[in-house]
């Protein structure tokens, strides 16, 4: 069964979690590491003869336009992160409109193709009709903006596991879960990647496929593979172990989940 290989392409200094303590006008400031770890992703990828989607926020789309050039070539997904990683739920409807609009047109005339799927910052996506009227006006086909589990940072516990239309003809693609005793457990990559042992996830993704009939679709960053990146000052201890837990583990990590399961894009996965 296929599941859906999902980056969402930022880099380290842009999380929303650092937000208090690095400003967008500083982002110049810092160095910019994304580039490496994107050419140890897609080479892994390519070894493996895989797929993915790529959220790619508009910053980093406009500082590296030819790793976006790079990652269509290759014959991956090109989707919007939005411009500048700012949470919808802080946006206006008029500013999150710009947003969308913003982000894909510029995806679009780096690449040339049609930009079909959006990843909201942080999981922030309200589930309301207007969030997805707003994203369809824009031209999107798809969202994959919901990880249904409680968390103190993002999540939806109440929402629908697996995909379900939001409204105007946008499909919602959710972050892989685990239900056990009546309650989501997260299986679907992030920081849980990085916390809990592999074969926790291994477990969970067998059980998605074979138990449930469900491809599941994971996620992650590129800074999540480079564990010599830069630490900002004045970041909580929360944050700290939260952002840089088993940094050195991750790349081996990511590549027995590609040995184990058959992945490629949400376009590919969901036939867009």
């Amino acid at each position: 069964m296929l599941n859906a290989m999902t980056v969402d392409v930022e880099e380290y200094f842009q999380v929303s979690a650092f937000s208090d303590v690095v400003k967008r006008s500083e982002w110049p400031n810092y160095e910019s590491r994304v580039r490496e770890s994107m050419d140890r992703i897609l080479g892994l990828f390519e070894s493996h003869d895989m797929k993915a989607t790529f959220f790619i926020l508009g910053w980093i789309a406009r500082q590296h336009p030819q790793l976006v050039k790079q990652i269509h070539r290759q014959g991956h997904e090109v989707a919007s992160h939005g411009m500048y990683h700012e949470r919808v739920t802080e946006l206006t409807s008029q500013q999150f409109s710009t947003d969308l609009i913003d982000s894909r047109m510029l995806l679009e005339d780096i690449t040339g193709a049609q930009v079909k799927g959006y990843r909201a910052p942080s999981f922030s996506l309200p589930l309301t009709t207007q969030s997805y009227e707003i994203l369809a006006d824009a031209g999107y086909r798809y969202s994959s903006s919901v990880y249904p589990i409680k968390h103190d940072h993002y999540g939806e516990p109440n929402a629908e596991r697996f995909n379900f239309e939001g409204g105007s003809g946008v499909l919602e693609v959710p972050i892989s879960t685990l239900r056990i005793l009546g309650r989501n457990f997260p299986a679907g990559g992030g920081g849980f990647f990085r916390l809990l042992p592999y074969h926790y996830h291994k477990m969970g993704f067998s059980r998605l496929n074979k138990v449930e009939g469900k491809a599941g679709v994971f996620y992650m960053h590129p800074w999540e593979i480079d564990a010599e990146q830069p630490r900002p000052i004045g970041i909580s201890a929360k944050g700290r172990f939260r952002h840089y837990l088993n940094l050195k583990k991750t790349y081996g990590r990511l590549a027995r989940l590609l040995d184990d399961y058959v992945w490629s894009s949400i376009e590919q996965v969901y036939q867009f």
